[in-house]
């Protein structure tokens, strides 16, 4: 080979060289930690598939590492922690688990606020705001999305016909606004983690557990329980965030997009998570349609006029003073701005 061919092919392999770094940068790498496998089929069917597909979704040059939360040893309530440190990109955040960090989340779900789908939408979107404003100033986080798992209902052990029988029985919660409706109508609140719930019932740890159908079905919580009260405590919003610093990598019409992406995912959760409500609790109670879950036998107790009147009563007497007292001496016009936004939404002056 002449030495003009040799320096000739070496310029342009140097050349590829140089340019294969500047291709790879091409593509941006994130981090995300995604809802735990145990909550179920909203987590499998919808959330992973979206994050394993995240340049497709969006149509940008983004590849996501994705990690439910139960497979990475960080507890569901540091989910706002470790996004503040930096540790990743991407959060899909349990927001009833982190508002001990970040009271005024807990807004979005006051007890009793948001029984149906319809209410949990108009809360979601007038709090929206709101949230992350706060996020962002306290976290560094940009809340991206809103989406529920559903009505939260209760499962016992025990025999019960009504709301007020689970006065004198420990019931699982997994928030303090959950807890204190639960001491108004007499019973013991038990703070567990969703993942050791099914045990603590087993074990008679608790006697009762509130959960969504699905997750309660996924979990086989009816393995190890006898009735459910389809009555909805809380919606169990969820949302989608990402830190300021990822969101600020971007361009401006990159981020329109992942805006778009969002969106567009947040809204399919709400359709399928009004379909899997119905279908779950036919499967908890063994009758048909049931085609996203396992058949149990449970008894379906009929919602009474009563316990609707207990749970929609909530707000005023229970979870909006208590959330109120507690989110104001961290973030002192908390309360006022829920009763600018939300308060409207549900009637209430």
């Amino acid at each position: 080979m002449s030495f003009t061919r040799l320096v000739t092919l070496a310029a342009v392999t140097a050349a590829v060289l140089a340019g294969a770094p500047a291709l790879a940068q091409d593509r941006i790498k994130m981090k995300a930690i995604g809802q735990p496998l145990a909550t179920g089929l909203i987590q499998k069917n919808k959330e992973q598939p979206f994050f394993e597909n995240f340049a497709a979704k969006t149509g940008l040059p983004i590849d996501v590492d994705y990690k439910p939360i139960d497979t990475l040893g960080v507890k569901d309530t540091e989910q706002l922690r470790v996004m503040k440190a930096g540790l990743f990109d991407i959060v899909s955040l349990r927001v009833s688990q982190n508002s001990r960090d970040e009271p005024t989340i807990l807004g979005l779900d006051l007890v009793g606020a948001s029984p149906d789908y319809a209410t949990g939408k108009k809360v979601a979107k007038a709090y929206f705001d709101t949230i992350d404003a706060r996020l962002q100033q306290q976290f560094q986080v940009k809340l991206l999305g809103v989406w529920p798992f559903g009505p939260q209902i209760l499962f016992c052990k025990k025999p019960i016909t009504k709301l007020a029988d689970v006065k004198g029985m420990k019931v699982r919660v997994y928030d303090q606004n959950l807890a204190k409706f639960i001491e108004l109508v007499g019973g013991t609140p038990v703070p567990v983690s969703f993942a050791d719930t099914h045990q603590s019932l087993s074990l008679g740890v608790v006697d009762c557990a509130i959960t969504g159908p699905s997750s309660a079905n996924s979990a086989g919580w009816p393995e190890v329980t006898t009735h459910q009260l389809p009555i909805g405590f809380q919606m169990a919003l969820n949302g989608y965030a990402m830190t300021l610093k990822a969101w600020n990598s971007l361009k401006p019409d990159q981020q329109a997009k992942l805006k778009a992406a969002f969106e567009a995912q947040t809204e399919e959760i709400w359709k399928y998570s009004e379909e899997l409500f119905q279908d779950a609790l036919n499967c908890n109670a063994g009758k048909d349609p049931c085609t996203t879950g396992k058949k149990y036998k449970l008894v379906n107790v009929p919602v009474t006029p009563a316990d609707l009147d207990l749970v929609r009563s909530a707000v005023s007497k229970v979870s909006l003073p208590a959330w109120a007292e507690v989110c104001d001496k961290s973030n002192a016009s908390c309360s006022q701005k829920w009763h600018a936004t939300v308060a409207p939404v549900l009637g209430l002056k």
